[in-house]
């Protein structure tokens, strides 16, 4: 939903006849909240409504329907353009257009502008009295017009209405829906055009060098992958940065235990079995023993000093830790660049100068510490007392090189919410030195809650141990293969088919309860939840899908056959279950900007879901195979099997963003 403030734009009679008259309500939207996005998508390098609108005054409609553009984006266009016609008095003034709730369709239409209130509120502040009822007519008057002259967009446009107090509903043709569906079975499916390639850094997983990886690098490991394969999918040029904690005082104990524990190291590679041990061995000597801790505060500085044999005691240590990671994000399917703390050593040298020459350093306590814009909350710590450096000094000298060097358009960070009055405070500074103009370049903190166990309290084993995130992942492939035992899968599968079967089903349902959740809360974390068949989860929907891409198998029909025969067999949508999930999906580039600019995945997942249920509801009611008594198939209806087609390419896209493997059985 949006901000309430947006909402009382439009006007408290608009947005109480908006309830009831069917607007979809994460759409509803004002013209200047529609002009906002506009601008970020722009900024996103999304083809949107607003790049094809006109400047100045406007004297002739004519919008184009752009390859791979989304109906409410071209519907926006042709609005705005209408507006334009109508009012020109108004200047380069936009509209807005909101999908209608699917239980409203039939008598509100498919989509609405509801831009005639928020246009009356300006011709009163001009001193005119319009009445929003006669201005929604202005704008039908120009559409319907166009309607008739215009081939292009009658093809999209079945008809519109207006309603009280000042609506215009517009039906959704069904030779467009058809041709657009054909498209998904030709072509496949396509992103939104891009007006601009983006190169787009997403932070995210950043686990410690020594210690093992658990539940909480879990959320942003996956969270984090689905952002960067989102944008991947719609053209950007994405660095995926492992950001991991490699560099600081932590490694003076471990080369100090490691001298001791394998003093021919540098001879022999020491057999580092548990590195997770080997650090609580450590740090332990190093809370109990002044002598150890001392040689381990001498080892950091002749780390710090590049000393060749100190340098490769800590690859050494680093490699343990990096083969470990990488098999958690084998098993998850995620690719990283790593680039750790160690990285940007240098960076931070030079930094320190460049942020005194500019006068931002005060000493505090022998401290070197910068303000952001609030002087009375936090500073951020660029120079310990001792003269070393910390994650603050790290992180801005991380924000500078990316920018500088790497030429980032947009950096996306993906951490827990804990970490948010840091990001906040980085980017503050980072204006301030002058390194980040937030008008040439994104800068996004992808925040998420806590993972909960089922008692509500923070996910943790039963001794009250972090919860390791590779037995995490062993225990889904453990419940997964009892589920499908459960269903008998074991004897209708082949043990390749049902071993593809238990990891999809594993993996799958763990990164899906995660990503339908909104990002910004707690969630509980329950296998029993998660591997229910029914409901929004991974095992219903690839259930579904499952289902869904074997229909034209029965009937002997394959991908090839139906691309053939998208040319010149019609898709079938007469039935409202087939125009229904027809338009459901022709949601999705709708679906996906939203994500964009929020960066929220939950959006997606609804909308996995809205198909899954568009589908079962066509499929109850629209026989895509009939046979006989005897089983035998006596008709195959074609038109509906392209229909069927077409949903499972988009729901097989839907989950390659997810990073969801699908398999042809279950």
């Amino acid at each position: 939903m949006l901000p309430s403030h947006c909402l009382l734009l439009i006007g408290v009679t608009s947005f109480l006849f908006s309830v009831t008259h069917g607007i979809h309500g994460s759409h509803t939207s004002t013209s200047g909240y529609c002009n906002a996005i506009a601008e970020e998508e722009k900024k996103q390098g999304i083809s949107s409504s607003s790049s094809s609108q006109t400047k100045g005054t406007a004297k002739k409609m004519n919008v184009p329907v752009r390859d791979r553009m989304s109906v409410r984006d071209y519907l926006s266009d042709v609005f705005t353009h209408a507006v334009q016609v109508a009012f020109p008095e108004l200047g380069d003034k936009t509209a807005s257009v909101a999908s209608t709730n699917e239980k409203y369709v039939h008598k509100f239409g498919d989509f609405q502008c509801n831009d005639a209130m928020a246009l009356c509120k300006i011709f009163k502040d001009k001193g005119e009295k319009k009445n929003p009822f006669d201005i929604a007519q202005s704008i039908a008057s120009v559409v319907t017009s166009e309607l008739a002259t215009n081939p292009s967009l009658a093809k999209v446009i079945d008809k519109i209405e207006v309603a009280k107090p000042g609506f215009v509903n517009v039906f959704l043709s069904r030779v467009y829906a058809g041709e657009q569906i054909k498209d998904i079975i030709v072509n496949g499916v396509q992103p939104p055009t891009l007006n601009k390639k983006l190169r787009v850094l997403v932070d995210f997983s950043s686990p410690n060098i020594a210690k093992e990886m658990h539940v909480g690098h879990l959320r942003s490991t996956i969270i984090g992958d689905t952002i960067s394969r989102l944008l991947e999918y719609l053209g950007h040029d994405v660095v995926r940065l492992n950001h991991v904690g490699d560099w600081g005082t932590q490694f003076g104990m471990l080369i100090a235990h490691l001298q001791d524990k394998f003093p021919d190291y540098l001879t022999k590679s020491p057999p580092i079995a548990d590195l997770q041990a080997f650090y609580k061995e450590s740090k332990k000597r190093f809370d109990e023993d002044e002598i150890f801790k001392k040689r381990a505060y001498q080892c950091v500085v002749a780390l710090q000093r590049f000393d060749p044999d100190y340098k490769k005691a800590w690859e050494m240590i680093c490699d343990v830790s990096r083969r470990d990671f990488q098999k958690i994000y084998d098993r998850l399917n995620v690719t990283l660049t790593e680039r750790g703390e160690s990285f940007y050593q240098k960076h931070m040298e030079q930094l320190v100068p460049y942020l005194e020459k500019k006068g931002l350093l005060e000493l505090d306590d022998g401290r070197k510490i910068m303000w952001g814009e609030d002087r009375g909350s936090i500073p951020m710590t660029i120079v310990k007392s001792d003269g070393g450096f910390t994650y603050d000094t790290s992180d801005l000298a991380a924000i500078r090189q990316r920018i500088e060097e790497e030429k980032a358009d947009w950096i996306v960070y993906v951490t827990d919410l804990g970490q948010g009055v840091h990001f906040r405070l980085l980017e503050e500074c980072a204006k301030k030195a002058g390194i980040l103009n937030p008008n040439k370049t994104r800068m996004d903190f992808v925040g998420f809650g806590v993972v909960l166990g089922e008692d509500r309290k923070k996910f943790k084993t039963r001794s009250g141990d972090t919860v390791k995130l590779s037995e995490l992942l062993d225990e889904g492939l453990r419940r997964s293969l009892d589920k499908l035992k459960d269903k008998n899968r074991h004897t209708e599968l082949t043990p390749t088919e049902l071993s593809e079967a238990q990891q999809a089903v594993a993996y799958g349902c763990i990164k899906y309860a995660d990503l339908s959740h909104n990002r910004n809360l707690d969630y509980v974390f329950s296998f029993d939840k998660m591997l229910d068949d029914r409901g929004n989860t991974a095992v219903y929907l690839l259930y579904a899908y499952t289902r869904i891409a074997s229909i034209a198998r029965t009937a002997g029909i394959n991908s090839e056959d139906l691309r053939v025969a998208a040319q010149s067999t019609p898709v079938s949508l007469e039935h409202e279950k087939e125009f229904a999930l027809a338009k459901t999906l022709l949601r999705m580039n709708d679906v996906l900007m939203l994500v964009t600019r929020d960066l929220c995945l939950h959006h997606l997942c609804e909308y996995l879901y809205d198909i899954s249920t568009a589908f079962s509801e066509f499929y109850d009611n629209c026989y895509c195979i009939e046979k006989d008594a005897e089983g035998k198939i006596k008709t195959v209806h074609t038109g509906r099997l392209l229909l069927a087609e077409a949903t499972a390419k988009v729901m097989k896209k839907c989950f390659d963003i997810l990073n969801i493997r699908t398999v042809h059985k279950m």
